[in-house]
């Protein structure tokens, strides 16, 4: 009896409650390294930088153009015959074309950042979660083991009573079932571990081998603010609401590009041509002088106007079509944000149930072994309530865990 009640407290102890704060900034340290060496991150902050290598490319005036041109018939002059001409012209927009394109492509930087920070976002989470995931596991690893432990005890208690003719051989049979269940549900536990370490390490990128710290408890996290004020927070702050603000943006400045490529375009130039020598005794140092010089001015007149017109109305379109998603996606976030908030609310409410059916049921049992001990009755309630201690054990941690991937959603959510 004595051996029982050392595995019965044994049990207790690590069952009971208790806050490991360096394993929460261990969860700090591992959103660390994802943010740092996740390739999908990665990848999303290389197509920012890209975005934002377009500015330069647009804001500038086009490649003037040079010219040359030979005479094949030189075209007599009064200093003597052209021979060759060069030529060079540089076109200009109307103004504030290239402004408007700068403005363009900026908005659409901005959206490729905020779809970084959606991405990081949810890296986050995905971290979280298989944090939190991998610790509910170990839990049900480690009750399962001290379980098997409890039962094996019980079973040496079964053969004492058996021998002494207070029980029946059935009790002991009872209790190799008990154990060889355990036993199965332990090795599915341990496979379902490695996988979940396997995520959660190529989440951050590394080796499937690194080891993982899991708290023996897992913190309490609540929500920093009432629910009316998360809501509001999540339509101000959420990455992919400011992404599709960024892109109406983008196409605001574009209807503005659109109407502007509908004016003239101005060219401004000058030409050089080359004179030979004239048969002309009489001209003197006027024979052959080139460096003949042609200012030129261009304009383009545009005047096929349905296509500017339709390049206006394409935009339209897209703005109306970006004011669209924008409220279909705050109306999905609302949806999203009421499932995780009752999320958070039935783990609030698991947690205090399953808190105090674990202290009845611990309770029962060791009402339950005294009497066993003493009269070898109710063997059969013996194991059924060292069932529910278990389930309400596993039941327990599994709300601690929902309760933070909870609230680990809602920040997502709320672009953290």
């Amino acid at each position: 009896m004595k051996t029982l009640t050392i595995y019965f407290y044994l049990f207790l102890f690590i069952s009971s409650f208790s806050v490991d704060v360096s394993a929460q900034e261990k969860l700090d340290d591992y959103l660390k390294i994802g943010a740092e060496n996740n390739p999908g991150l990665k990848a999303k902050f290389a197509e920012y930088n890209a975005a934002l290598e377009k500015v330069p490319q647009v804001g500038t005036l086009p490649d003037p153009t040079i010219s040359f041109g030979y005479f094949i018939s030189p075209v007599e002059t009064r200093v003597g015959p052209q021979q060759a001409k060069f030529g060079i012209m540089q076109m200009f927009p109307w103004f504030g074309t290239l402004n408007a394109k700068e403005d363009v492509v900026i908005q659409r930087a901005k959206a490729k950042y905020e779809l970084f920070e959606e991405t990081k976002s949810k890296l986050f989470f995905d971290i979280k979660s298989a944090y939190f995931n991998i610790y509910v596991v170990q839990k049900g690893i480690t009750i399962t083991r001290e379980n098997i432990s409890i039962l094996n005890t019980f079973q040496q208690l079964a053969l004492i009573k058996i021998e002494i003719g207070k029980s029946s051989a059935v009790d002991e049979m009872r209790v190799e079932m008990e154990i060889n269940e355990l036993k199965n549900q332990l090795a599915y536990l341990l496979d379902t571990k490695w996988v979940l370490e396997v995520k959660f390490n190529k989440l951050l990128n590394q080796p499937v081998e690194s080891s993982i710290v899991i708290p023996d408890v897992l913190w309490d996290k609540n929500l920093e603010l009432s629910k009316e004020n998360l809501l509001d927070s999540i339509t101000s702050q959420n990455h992919i609401l400011k992404q599709l603000e960024y892109k109406l943006a983008s196409f605001q400045k574009q209807e503005i590009v659109a109407k502007k490529m509908g004016s003239p375009k101005l060219s401004v130039g000058v030409d050089y041509v080359i004179v030979g020598n004239s048969s002309n005794p009489n001209l003197g140092s006027e024979n052959g002088k080139d460096a003949i010089l042609f200012p030129k001015i261009g304009i383009s007149i545009p005047l096929y106007r349905k296509k500017y017109k339709a390049m206006v109305n394409e935009v339209s379109f897209n703005i109306e079509a970006t004011q669209f998603k924008k409220t279909d996606k705050q109306n999905q976030l609302v949806i999203l944000f009421e499932k995780g908030y009752k999320d958070y609310q039935d783990g609030e409410r698991r947690i205090v149930l399953f808190n105090k059916q674990l202290k009845l049921a611990e309770k029962s049992l060791s009402i339950l072994l005294t009497s066993y001990s003493n009269n070898g009755e109710n063997f059969e309630e013996v194991l059924r309530m060292e069932r529910k201690v278990l389930k309400y054990a596993l039941e327990l941690d599994k709300a601690r865990t929902d309760k933070n991937a909870a609230v680990a959603f809602v920040n997502y959510l709320l672009g953290k």
